[in-house]
């Protein structure tokens, strides 16, 4: 059993804490996802939590616990958006004064969120862990309360009541698979899973070019990245924090990454076969059972951390996800200055069953002979199969195709 400062008695505690202030978010069934696994895979939906994830939870527990002189020195929080968010709710239920610090460029609907449920939000920085390090200085500075995104016992706690939700609802679950960030939200899993149920396998995903606790769990200790490059800002934590890490070095049984294509294809899935709107990292679960199926034993359950997406981001990472997927295509094809060729091309895109989404004729480039012009294509294709059968009807035709 684990020597951390939080057990499973917290975890329960924090249970009836949160009675009638959080939900107990569904599991859905997925037929797609349960196809390739070979049994069973039930989708834990956060994202439809209070505040569009599962962070309500730790904020909370953290925060109702506060002495009533803490309480009225107000709290500080950084984040990216959903522990944003998280607090900002926590302290208007609560009736404490919030600030939040986030980074620069923070998603806008994450930061409007935070700021109507009543928090003062700050900019500082350009990652989680360089505005934590403001927030941190804040707190000093103020007297108000530091509620860390992960590295606190009742934070661990709090995300914890996951895990006690997950055993009831599906009972005969071998594998848990959860996106991981600082690891509060694998932790408290892990902690309320393994205590009742020693024999379920817990996967923590991160995203592999934000990976910090394989590198960590190896040295035995946090380690902090270089540099982190993902669109998963969710789970872009440069170090995993120390009171979770103790718990997941002992009770979690594997940590996985996933590629950016991975999680590009994990939130289409969600959004075209599960109708449920999945931000990147809380998508990194699906993400892990996309690229290794087999590694998985049913009954699965993954969990959606959060839902909280831009839209602008969403568009970009559909379209990413649709170009992995094989159902997207843009290219560049080089054609002859003279009426009907551009209409000859098109023909053979149409002959081929591909639908164009944008078309755009340059004359005018110095690359290009004085007798010939560049047409920039995308289309909309079924798949992989028929995206090369369209490639090779036009490279057939005589076409150079150039991409990027």
């Amino acid at each position: 059993m684990t020597s951390s400062p939080v057990g499973i008695d917290d975890v329960k505690a924090a249970r009836a804490l949160l009675e009638g202030i959080i939900r107990d978010t569904p599991v859905q069934g997925s037929r797609p996802l349960s196809d390739r696994v070979g049994g069973p895979v039930w989708l834990k939906c956060e994202n439809l939590q209070r505040a569009g994830s599962f962070k309500i939870r730790g904020a909370y527990t953290r925060m109702s616990r506060l002495s009533s002189e803490e309480a009225a020195r107000g709290v500080v929080a950084a984040s990216a958006g959903n522990h944003a968010q998280g607090v900002a709710l926590a302290a208007s239920l609560l009736d404490i004064r919030s600030t939040v610090f986030m980074p620069e460029g923070a998603p806008i609907p994450k930061v409007q969120a935070t700021t109507a449920y009543g928090a003062e939000v700050r900019f500082f920085g350009h990652s989680v862990d360089e505005a934590l390090g403001e927030a941190k200085r804040f707190a000093e500075e103020t007297g108000a309360v530091l509620v860390h995104p992960f590295d606190h016992a009742d934070i661990v706690a709090g995300q914890g009541t996951v895990g006690l939700e997950i055993l009831e609802q599906v009972p005969d679950v071998r594998t848990v698979v959860v996106c991981t960030g600082g690891g509060g939200l694998l932790a408290g899993i892990a902690l309320a899973v393994k205590s009742t149920r020693p024999d379920v396998r817990v996967v923590g995903v991160q995203a592999e070019s934000a990976a910090a606790f394989p590198a960590s769990l190896a040295a035995g200790h946090p380690v902090a990245l270089d540099r982190m490059a993902t669109m998963a800002d969710g789970i872009a934590v440069g170090c995993p924090g120390l009171v979770p890490f103790e718990i997941v070095r002992e009770m979690v049984d594997e940590i996985v990454t996933v590629s950016e294509e991975s999680l590009s294809r994990a939130l289409l899935l969600c959004l075209e076969r599960a109708k449920l709107v999945v931000e990147p990292g809380g998508a990194a679960g699906v993400a892990a059972l996309l690229e290794n199926p087999s590694a998985f034993e049913p009954p699965v359950v993954v969990v959606l951390s959060g839902g909280n997406i831009d839209p602008l981001l969403l568009m970009r990472v559909l379209r990413h996800g649709l170009a992995v997927a094989g159902r997207f295509l843009s290219f560049r094809a080089r054609i002859a200055d003279r009426p009907g060729a551009l209409v000859q091309l098109l023909a053979e895109v149409a002959a081929a069953d591909a639908s164009v989404v944008e078309v755009e004729h340059v004359r005018t480039d110095a690359r290009l002979r004085v007798d010939e012009v560049e047409v920039r294509l995308q289309l909309e294709t079924r798949g992989e199969e028929h995206r090369e059968e369209v490639l090779s009807r036009l490279r057939a035709a005589g076409y150079s195709l150039v991409f990027g």
